[in-house]
């Protein structure tokens, strides 16, 4: 009696195999990067929504704290750190489409990197000022969520330099727009942060 031979199992281009179902995550999907990464994104982007109206809230019941207390804010460190950002998002997107490309793209994930070591430093500075004039955690209700709203954006920023670092060194199209994902959600949380806390009465 012969045995019969299993059946060899093979791999379609998109790397699943043959009679392998591949994860259905929906919407998230048709989008780049891994899903997980957008599951994540999602959960912040709601995380800070929330800073955002609870900000908006305690403004409205407050005024004249949060306008004399906006007022000792340095507008100008807040604007550079938003260029930073910004560019740092858009060397980052160059990057990954180099990378599709199949040209150089490391040199620009490096300066990405790079601005967002800059942004930390800034913000440092910014916090050290205040931190010498007597504003803190404990002056008032402004500050309190100041330090809340940058500092956790500061902890994303510092994380996002971490994940920048990892697709950097692995690179694979996935990861980069994976990491990719993270960041430009760094920079838009920092994009409608910085107008509502330094600028908008």
């Amino acid at each position: 009696m012969t045995e019969t031979a299993a059946p060899a199992t093979v791999v379609i281009a998109d790397g699943v195999a043959d009679g392998e179902a591949a994860a259905d995550w929906g919407p998230l999907s048709s989008l780049p990067g891994n899903p997980m990464m957008w599951i994540l994104v999602l959960g912040e982007l709601a995380a800070f929504g929330a800073m955002f109206i609870a900000f908006a809230v305690t403004r409205a019941l407050d005024p004249a704290t949060f306008d004399a207390s906006q007022a000792q804010l340095d507008r100008l460190l807040g604007g550079v750190n938003t260029m930073v950002l910004v560019t740092s998002g858009w060397l980052v997107a160059v990057a990954l489409r180099r990378r599709a490309s199949g040209l150089s793209h490391r040199p620009l994930m490096l300066g990405a990197m790079a601005l967002g070591g800059v942004f930390l430093a800034v913000k440092a500075v910014e916090y050290g000022d205040k931190i010498g004039r007597g504003l803190t955690l404990e002056t008032n209700s402004f500050f309190q969520l100041y330090y809340l709203l940058t500092g956790f954006h500061a902890m994303h920023v510092a994380a996002g330099f971490v994940i920048l670092g990892i697709v950097t060194r692995w690179d694979s199209l996935e990861n980069l727009e994976t990491g990719a994902a993270f960041w430009h959600m760094v920079d838009l949380i920092w994009v409608l942060l910085y107008p509502i806390v330094y600028l908008l009465r």
